[in-house]
Parts: C-alpha cells; sequence; structure tokens
C-alpha cells in the first residue's frame, strides 16, 4: 500500500469512520469468523505500484460513506447496522393485512412493506365497475382513511419504518398516513419510510399511471416540497429499476433507465424552484436482484459511483447525501418458477446474498409460491429467515464490499456503469425521459431484452432448472393462498358506511378546494391532507384530479 493510500486510511478511520461509531457502534458478533479470526472493517489492496495507482482507487472506489460512494453508503456497513428486512404484503382487506403485518413484526421483521389492489393503485374505489375482480387481489384494497387506519391498528408508526409500493395516487396514500400518524401523535417530522412515487417507470413497464406526465411530475414535485418542510425524515421517492427489470431489461439497462428516471425528477424539482440539497438527500432507489450473483453485485456498485458523479458534476449537490444512492432491493418473481417451487427458495437465497453483497440497505424476499398466489404465512416466514441467516451465520455482513479487488467484479462493474452512461446519454440527446417514453425508445429496448431472454430459454441456451431441464416429477404443489369474494363485499360495505356517516358537506367542499388548487400552481399536498382526514376517498380525489388533468394513454 502506498503512503497515499495509507494516508487516506488513516483520516477516513479518525474521521468519517469514528463519526458513524459514535452513532451506532460495530456489533461485536460481526467482527469475527466463526472460527473466531477477526474480520476488519474495510479491506484495501495490500499492494499498489505506485501513487498514481492508488490515486485511481480512491477516484473508482474509494472508503464507504465518501464519494463515490462505490464501496456503499455507510461508513462500517452492516458491521453496525443490518440492512431493513422488510416483506412485501397487503392483501384482501385491511384487517387481513394488519394481522400480516403484526404476524411479520413478531418474526423478526424490521420494517413494514405495503401492497396496494390494482384498483387502489390506479385511483379507483372498490366498488368502481373496473374493480370488480381485483378488489384485494394483488394487495390491500385502501379506499378511505378508515381503510389506513384499520391496516396500521397498533403499529406504532413512530417505531416502525413503512415503505408503500404506490406511485399515481402516492399523495393521496402519503396523505393518509400521515393522517393515521396525526392520530397516533405522531408528528411528520417523526415519520420515516418511503413511498415509491416513481410514475415514469410505470408508462415504461409496470402501467399503473393515472395523469399524463407534466401533471404527474407536478404531483411528484408537490411531494418533494413538502417533505422538505414536514416530513425531512421520509423517504419522498423510490426510483425504481425493479419494475423495467421484471420485464426483461438487462442488468446495464436497469442502471441506465432507473438514474435516467432520476435525472428527470431531479430536473422537474429543481425546475419547480427545490434547491437540489434540500430534496436530494430523500431520494431513494430499488431494484431488483437477478440470480446472476456477481453480475447484480456489479449493478449495484456501478449503479453507486454513476450517480454520485450524476449528482456532483450535473448538479451540483455538496451535500454528501445528495449524492448517495440508497435503495431498496427485491428478489425478483420473475425469476421464480410455477414448477419445482421448493427450487424458488434458493434462488431467493442467491438473490438475497447479492442484494448484501451490493450493499442494499433494505430487502425483501420473495416467498417460494409467488408463482402460483399470494404468499402463505409459512412461506412468507421461510423468505424472512433466508434473510435472517443470511445476516447472521453467513458472514458476508462482516465486512465491507467483501468483492471489492475481484478482477472479475471490478470489470463488471466498469463495464455496467460505461453501458448505462451511453444509455443516459441517448435519453439526454432525445431530450430526456418523457420524451423518451413517448418516443417508445426506453419501451422498445426492454422488450427487445426481454424477447432476447426469452428465445434463449426455448432454444435451451439457457437452463432454468425444473424447466427446460432437470424436469420430474413435482408432487411438493404447496396450499395457496386465495381471496374470497367475501373480502370484496366486506370491502364495499365499509365504504358505503363510511360514505354515509362522514360530513359530506365536508367532503365536497374538501375536493372543491383540491380542484381549484389543480388549477392553479400552489401545492397540492395541503388540500390532499384536508381530503383525506374529511374521509374522502381515493377514487374521489383521483377523479377530481382526472377533471383537471386528464388520463395518459399509451401511443405506440
Amino acid at each position: 500500500m502506498t503512503d497515499h493510500l495509507r494516508e487516506h486510511l488513516e483520516r477516513w478511520k479518525s474521521e468519517t469512520l469514528a463519526r458513524s461509531m459514535a452513532r451506532a457502534p460495530e456489533q461485536s458478533e460481526r467482527t469475527v469468523t466463526v472460527s473466531g479470526q477477526p474480520v476488519e472493517t474495510i479491506y484495501l489492496p495490500s499492494h499498489v505500484d505506485d501513487a498514481s495507482h492508488g490515486q485511481a482507487y480512491l477516484d473508482k472506489l474509494g472508503f464507504p460513506g465518501e464519494y463515490p460512494f462505490t464501496r456503499g453508503v455507510q461508513p462500517s456497513m452492516y458491521r453496525s447496522r443490518l440492512w431493513t428486512m422488510r416483506q412485501y404484503a397487503g392483501f384482501a382487506t385491511a384487517e387481513e393485512s394488519n394481522r400480516r403485518y403484526r404476524f411479520l413484526l413478531e418474526k423478526g421483521q424490521t420494517g413494514l412493506s405495503v401492497a396496494f389492489d390494482l384498483p387502489t393503485q390506479i385511483g379507483y374505489d372498490s366498488d368502481h365497475p373496473l374493480a370488480s375482480g381485483e378488489v384485494g387481489k394483488v394487495g390491500v384494497a385502501i379506499d378511505t382513511l378508515a381503510d389506513m387506519e384499520i391496516a396500521f391498528d397498533s403499529i406504532p408508526l413512530d417505531q416502525v419504518s413503512t415503505s408503500m409500493t404506490i406511485n399515481a395516487p402516492a399523495a393521496v396514500l402519503w396523505a393518509m398516513y400521515i393522517a393515521v400518524g396525526a392520530k397516533q401523535r405522531v408528528s411528520p417530522e417523526k415519520l420515516t419510510g418511503t413511498i415509491q412515487n416513481d410514475v415514469l417507470k410505470e408508462y415504461m413497464a409496470r402501467g399503473t399511471y393515472i395523469f399524463p406526465p407534466a401533471p404527474s411530475l407536478r404531483l411528484i414535485t408537490d411531494i418533494f416540497a413538502y417533505a422538505a418542510e414536514h416530513a425531512p425524515r421520509f423517504n419522498t421517492i423510490s426510483v425504481s429499476g425493479y419494475h423495467i427489470r421484471e420485464a426483461g431489461c438487462t442488468a446495464a439497462q436497469e442502471v441506465g433507465f432507473t438514474l435516467a428516471d432520476g435525472i428527470e425528477y431531479v430536473n422537474a424539482a429543481r425546475q419547480a424552484g427545490l434547491d437540489v440539497d434540500r430534496f436530494a438527500p430523500r431520494v431513494a432507489f430499488f431494484f431488483g436482484a437477478m440470480t446472476d450473483v456477481l453480475e447484480e453485485v456489479a449493478k449495484f456498485r456501478a449503479a453507486r459511483r454513476l450517480w454520485a458523479r450524476i449528482m456532483k458534476e450535473r448538479f451540483g449537490a455538496t451535500n454528501p447525501r445528495s449524492c448517495m444512492l440508497r435503495f431498496h432491493t427485491q428478489t425478483c418473481g420473475a425469476t421464480l418458477t410455477a414448477q419445482q417451487v421448493d427450487n424458488n427458495v434458493v434462488r431467493v437465497t442467491l438473490q438475497a446474498l447479492a442484494a448484501v453483497l451490493g450493499g442494499t440497505q433494505s430487502l425483501h424476499t420473495n416467498s417460494r409460491d409467488e408463482a402460483l398466489a399470494l404468499p402463505t404465512e409459512e412461506a412468507v416466514q421461510l423468505a424472512l429467515r433466508s434473510q435472517q441467516v443470511i445476516a447472521h451465520e453467513s458472514g458476508v455482513a462482516h465486512t465491507v464490499d467483501p468483492l471489492a479487488g475481484s478482477y472479475y467484479v471490478e470489470e463488471l462493474t466498469d463495464q455496467i456503469e460505461a453501458q448505462a452512461e451511453d444509455i443516459i446519454r441517448q435519453v439526454d440527446e432525445i431530450g430526456g425521459m418523457v420524451r423518451a417514453i413517448e418516443q417508445h425508445y426506453p419501451q422498445g429496448e426492454i422488450e427487445q431484452a426481454a424477447y432476447r431472454y426469452q428465445q434463449e430459454i426455448e432454444r435451451g441456451e439457457r437452463v432454468i432448472v425444473g424447466v427446460n431441464r432437470y424436469q420430474g416429477e413435482d408432487d411438493n404443489q404447496p396450499e395457496l393462498l386465495s381471496i374470497s369474494a367475501e373480502a370484496t363485499r366486506r370491502q364495499i360495505e365499509r365504504l358505503n358506511s363510511v360514505r354515509s356517516e362522514r360530513d359530506s358537506a365536508a367532503v365536497t367542499g374538501a375536493l372543491d378546494r383540491l380542484e381549484a388548487t389543480a388549477r392553479g400552481d400552489t401545492n397540492l399536498m395541503p388540500p390532499i391532507l384536508d381530503a383525506v382526514t374529511a374521509y374522502a376517498s381515493v377514487g374521489e380525489i383521483c377523479d377530481r384530479l382526472r377533471r383537471v388533468f386528464g388520463e395518459y394513454s399509451e401511443t405506440v
């Protein structure tokens, strides 16, 4: 090691690491191997030929907790605090979902992750004709504040971090969460968690959009501004690569298109008059983890380094937290198979391992039965246990960025970064991500990548165990969770009950004020909060916004 690099190491230890350790000391169980060998917080190249090589190491990798964050956003990473373990959950009614949330917390989950049903995601109430057959099927049905109160009953919001996978109506569901906090006497500044709030990827990969891009971006930047003033600990967006990876894109495309989305959001916020260092520290990300472990590790490292450079060089961010790419990971559901479902436990464990080796801040592990149905309690507990075994028994959490210096991983990191940069450059040349989506550029690239991947499987060039090789009798079909029609009936009954008991004049007044605000240019969060507090429904609020903003219809 050169003197130059050694000097930087000593400075990092005495400044960055020391400050982190004062806040969160390292846990003794993560400082030795199972055989009792001591493990250092970080490992560096033992032999660097000269000072120029040492500087190259600092420029490309550096130290964890410091720019360019290649090796992690926290100085000691998991030695001090493990990632947040979240199991994405929600189904049927608020009562059933509340029971699942409390079950998971009792089993050691350290954060909640809420799944909403399809009608809620696209701004329709449970009794809307288009909601027929979909109520509670892929998440919990939330129509009014009454549902949200039940969903979080006996869950202290000042102690639990909650992630909500909601996009087009994110402002409405977040307002309900704030209102539930107020009823628990928890002020907004004490709430922690994340709203996905990433509508651009909906246009290119997922489809749960409502409004056109311009008003959608307005809603997002209004949330940024409101949170900076009132809820500074809440992540106001989770820019999502997960769904485009699920749609079939490559690792480099996931990084490139996701960061291009992030650039579009930062640009929109700046155009709305927000200072980058005021909102950017609460911009989070969300990636998928596939089964190719080392490629995924390289992907996460490349994304961190590239985003840090974008924020510093393109947007002039000066707050180090503005340059940190903090991310949640979910193991990829598209990799799960209906055949030989127990194989999915192995796939998910490998994917979770990749996320941890890549430095994720929180993690959801899919259940073995999710290719067939929503997970049962038994399956979701096993999925959670896979995280806990990795955390406490594998040893991979003992040191920061343990694969750094691997010839293969470092080369893959550089390759993915370069390919993602090229994608961002092409998006810039088109005129930004909104224009690129309108021209079908990301959609076309994702479709082509997905087609190539599927063709490889069909030709047997890519082996999927139990599907195109090693097939056999599979008599271990698990018991599946099903959502009854009775759940839909109960949900609609509660909605009608709320409508009959609330103050109708207060609801109408709040909705009128919301519509008037939407026609102007002031922040939409206060009138949305007023509407949900008056027990206006998700559908009623979104319908008023539809009157003003219209609805988006994809054109190819």
